[in-house]
């Protein structure tokens, strides 16, 4: 079980500062209050193109779980059921019209479970229907990082006797894992790691092209250990998405001590060469913070915000594209761990978070996001809820 207080935070905040001090000093707070004005109207739809971020959406109970820390669901080959991760290695079916969850994958005697450690994703395979293929990342008892593949079964579960390892990341620390597999626009398996943890990027791994820490990982699907570093330069990625409209990648970075941030580039930047540096560590947003560290091509945050009045650690989201949430359709919904409260901004990378605001929501404990195939969104609560997000 996840310890209480300041383990259960731990999960999504990485510990920042582990008590130890920062370097960076007078972080400005980048925050616009002010709503943007919606686009114009897409063609046919009436519908504007951006929406306004002011409310009209409510929290629809989906269930309660036991420290869920993901929501998903496969493409194709399963329209009727979610799939909640529990963070203590249990993979829940859950139907989407009601009714009992039934146990998919129970992972629990691999894993160590407790502060950010513990079964931390599942992805569904793009072809899942015909494949029934699904990869999922757990810390193992070694506190080590473990991606591996499984094949459902005749009884639409996942068949624990079908592991087959796919890339295994040692790791010195307990916190910083990452964790979030997710398919990119390209059907690649993206994997998003952490620094390894300790506090400032002790081992300076986010910087070390020769290291999986601190990154975003293609993952080689064939086996044999194999991936590709698609982007660098990150403290804890804990979520991240796809704009499933245009492809955009979306990160929610936790920061250090001072300062949590949201960065975006396009799709199509992850097979650049050299590939998208984020700036951890010679940056925490757009502070420098290690000295012996360089990133002079760093791309700055979209948006960062400082830790101050509760906030701890932010948790990334999903650009909204249900046309049936029209304040939020075309912006950026994300959160705070500790503060709970949802908030959006038009999904612009070039706006530097202009026109944030609050929804008027809070989720306690606000642990991830989730997305279903047909684009409906999800809050996920690691005191036990999870919410479908409606229209009010």
């Amino acid at each position: 079980m996840i310890a209480a207080g300041l383990g259960a935070t731990c999960l999504a905040a990485g510990c920042g500062g582990d008590g130890d001090p920062t370097t960076v000093e007078d972080a400005q707070h980048t925050q616009s209050t002010t709503a943007q004005e919606p686009a114009s109207d897409d063609p046919g739809t009436g519908r504007p193109a951006v929406g306004d971020g002011g409310g009209g959406v409510g929290l629809s109970p989906l269930g309660n779980f036991d420290q869920p820390v993901y929501i998903t669901q496969p493409t194709s080959g399963d329209d009727e059921h979610l799939y909640v991760v529990e963070q203590c290695g249990t993979i829940l079916r859950v139907p989407i019209d009601g009714g009992d969850p039934q146990t998919f994958l129970e992972l629990g005697e691999l894993i160590t479970c407790g502060g950010e450690q513990g079964l931390l994703s599942v992805a569904f395979d793009p072809g899942y229907e015909k494949s029934g293929l699904l990869y999922v990342n757990y810390t193992d008892q070694a506190g080590d990082s473990r991606t591996v593949e499984y094949r459902r079964s005749d009884d639409d579960a996942a068949d624990p006797g079908s592991a087959r390892e796919l890339l295994r990341i040692e790791d010195f620390a307990s916190n910083h894992n990452g964790g979030l597999l997710m398919f990119g626009p390209d059907r690649e398996l993206y994997l998003g790691m952490g620094d390894g943890g300790g506090s400032g990027d002790p081992e300076r791994t986010a910087q070390d092209p020769d290291s999986p820490l601190g990154k975003l990982l293609r993952i080689d699907r064939s086996g044999g250990g194999g991936y590709e570093v698609a982007a660098l330069g990150l403290r804890n990625p804990w979520r991240f998405s796809f704009d499933r409209k245009t492809g955009q990648l979306w990160i929610g970075d936790v920061g250090q001590d001072e300062i949590e941030e949201i960065d975006a580039v396009p799709g199509s930047a992850l097979d650049g060469d050299p590939p998208p540096n984020f700036g951890w560590s010679a940056f925490e947003g757009t502070q420098p913070f290690n000295s012996d560290q360089q990133a002079a091509d760093a791309i700055p945050p979209v948006l960062e915000y400082p830790r101050d009045d509760g906030a701890c650690s932010v948790t990334g989201g999903y650009v909204v594209r249900d046309p049936e949430l029209t304040s939020l359709v075309g912006r950026y919904l994300y959160g705070d761990f500790c503060l709970g409260e949802l908030r959006s901004f038009p999904a612009d990378p070039s706006g530097e978070g202009a026109g944030d605001r609050p929804l008027g929501l809070k989720v306690e404990q606000l642990s991830s996001f989730g997305e279903d195939a047909s684009g409906r969104v999800y809050a996920v609560s690691l005191s036990g809820p999870v919410y479908r997000l409606d229209p009010d």
